[in-house]
């Protein structure tokens, strides 16, 4: 490794210098300067000697250099081409980390696993995620159920509360019922806007995902659960009624929409925010029943 972490105002400053290079905005480029903060979120990751590591958008492997200590191999995404030659150079005595370039949403990762990590090797993601792109990237990775353990991100604090939510908060929605219908969400912490560089105009948080063994309720129709779901939070101050009013609208008139409520003795005046995901699965499967298969 060098003396150095890349991980400090200065080596980052140098190492940008060096190569001329300019943060492009539209990447949603941040890089961190605390060393402190990469040690944290590893240790939060549970990385270990054995460990496998996915991380996308490695910059100038500020994290990536922090990682290549303590897991197996690291394989990492990167979609900026002016960032490759910076990773040579900054990480060319790390003999286990692999960088592709490629847009992780475009990229076929189940195969690269399999080519990459052992049929049983704890494979985990650890990354500062691009926060315009946050959701797409997560939700890709829970949805291709790859065998990864889990996922320990930074990512805009706004969105982390959303996906730890609990009901009858004003974080709680669709995508909260999206992120832990696949895993167990916790914020690790908060981290100040000082340890980026540039930094963001957001406030961060630390995010870990831990996967569960199986999804916590049975649904008919997975797609369709989602769907209704986000039906229910379209407008969050309308009530159950009538967002699903809207939604069924052509395919079901406000007598069975009334009748499947009743069915499930959920009361449609509550609102989306009130329900709990097995709730929401008993409403899926109700509405799957008699409107979709009639």
């Amino acid at each position: 490794m060098s003396e150095k972490p890349i991980a400090t105002p200065k080596r980052t400053a140098d190492i940008l210098r060096k190569y001329g290079f300019s943060f492009k905005k539209s990447l949603g480029q941040n890089f961190i300067i605390d060393v402190n903060i990469l040690q944290k979120i590893i240790q939060a990751a549970g990385i270990g000697q054995s460990s496998g590591v996915i991380e996308v958008g490695p910059g100038i492997g500020a994290l990536t250099e922090q990682l290549a200590e303590s897991a197996e191999k690291i394989v990492a995404y990167e979609v900026d081409r002016r960032l490759l030659p910076i990773l040579d150079d900054t990480l060319w005595n790390c003999d286990n980390i692999q960088v592709i370039h490629q847009d992780i949403l475009e990229a076929d990762v189940g195969a690269m696993m399999t080519s990459n990590f052992e049929a049983n090797q704890p494979v985990h993601v650890v990354a500062n995620l691009p926060y315009y792109i946050t959701t797409p990237i997560l939700m890709k990775l829970l949805r291709e159920q790859l065998p990864v353990s889990s996922f320990t991100v930074m990512i805009q604090k706004e969105v982390a509360q959303r996906m730890a939510a609990t009901p009858d908060s004003k974080q709680y929605g669709s995508l909260t019922i999206a992120v832990q219908y696949y895993t167990d969400a916790e914020v690790v912490m908060n981290v100040p806007r000082s340890v980026f560089m540039p930094p963001p105009n957001v406030d961060s948080s630390v995010l870990k995902l831990v996967k569960k063994t199986e999804p916590p309720v049975n649904v008919a129709d997975e797609d369709y659960f989602f769907e209704l779901v986000q039906a229910c939070f379209a407008q969050r101050r309308k009530t159950l009624r009538n967002n699903l009013r809207h939604y069924f609208s052509g395919l079901a008139d406000k007598d069975v929409i009334s009748m499947v409520l009743d069915e499930t003795g959920i009361d449609p005046a509550r609102r989306g925010e009130s329900l709990t995901m097995a709730e929401f699965a008993d409403l899926a499967n109700a509405f799957y029943r008699t409107v979709e298969n009639r």
